[in-house]
């Protein structure tokens, strides 16, 4: 039996770590981060990766830091023959990735090499890019920089969220990571060295990016509502006002109204974005309230907003 240390901590790397297990893997540990204070009151939640480590009776690390700590080291005197880790969330010490007899693998949400980096599902829509995929990569040092074991494209859906990619691609990633292990295990697997030439980064969401201004266009704005759904939420600024969009849709029509503008409010509420464009609001959080479709804002505080009425924040 193969034994596997593996290290991974949102929803996306849980069928990863089932898949394993129902296939026979020896999961010696399961490596996730520390638990964290969520939602107003502030209640300590375990990692999706630990609830399924517990559930299955695994031991479970949560190190801080994996670097010179304690975990790091009982890990390494496990001597296990692989390392396999999706969406863990540090960066691995060479010392613990040369440990394993066998290989350091990574479940990567790309297409490497475009979108290295630890936000690749949100760039490949906040770019309207038409596809994405997985990557089963082998670990080194440098981020997402290893060669690449196998490879397979996606079709990114007009309806498509970060949500709802994050769930396809996790199953994706679980199938061809099992697929791909047989031959990384003997031996057999022909790797492919990333061009560094096509090298795309895709960093960590920002504050400020969470932020949609009528400079944008309207498919813009729609890609990065989009990316951020379902979380942490795209927002725009509406009268001095902190307020979500968590759906949108790029409208047909267009608008000689300048940037911001509420375009219509009759049975739909549509701002007006750059160049001309429209942007039909479907599913909205106006700030100290629950999410709601335009229906029920419209029926309460969207009827007080007039036609050509500028009200978005630049």
């Amino acid at each position: 039996m193969t034994s596997v240390i593996f290290m991974g901590t949102p929803e996306f790397s849980v069928p990863v770590l089932e898949g394993l297990i129902k296939n026979n893997y020896e999961i010696k540990a399961v490596v996730t981060q520390p638990d964290k204070k969520v939602g107003r009151k502030q209640k300590i939640t375990k990692t999706p990766a630990k609830i399924a480590a517990e559930k299955h009776n695994l031991p479970v690390f949560q190190p801080v830091k994996l670097s010179g700590s304690e975990e790091m080291q009982q890990l390494i005197d496990m001597h296990a023959d692989l390392i396999v880790t999706a969406a863990y969330g540090q960066f691995l010490p060479t010392k613990f990735l040369n440990s394993v007899k066998i290989a350091a693998v990574n479940v990567h949400g790309s297409l490497l090499p475009k979108y290295r980096g630890g936000a690749p599902i949100q760039y490949s829509l906040i770019n309207g890019d038409a596809e994405t995929g997985i990557t089963i990569m082998e670990m080194v040092k440098k981020m997402d920089a290893g060669d690449i074991y196998s490879q397979k494209a996606i079709k990114i859906e007009p309806d498509d969220n970060a949500g709802t990619l994050f769930n396809k691609l996790s199953i994706v990633g679980r199938d061809l990571l099992l697929e791909t292990l047989p031959s990384i295990i003997d031996g057999s697997v022909k790797k492919i060295l990333q061009d560094p030439d096509k090298v795309v980064f895709s960093p960590n969401i920002t504050k400020e990016q969470e932020r949609i201004v009528p400079t944008m266009t309207a498919s813009e704005a729609n890609n990065m509502i989009r990316a951020l759904n379902p979380d942490p939420g795209a927002y725009m600024m509406l009268e001095g006002k902190r307020f979500k969009v968590w759906k949108a849709e790029v409208a047909k029509d267009s608008t000689d109204l300048k940037p911001g503008c509420v375009v219509a409010n009759k049975g739909r509420f549509a701002i007006s974005f750059a160049n001309g464009t429209v942007l039909n609001l479907l599913e909205v959080q106006p700030s100290g309230k629950k999410k709601m479709d335009i229906k029920n804002f419209l029926n309460g505080q969207g009827s007080k907003f007039a036609p050509g009425e500028e009200i978005v924040d630049k």
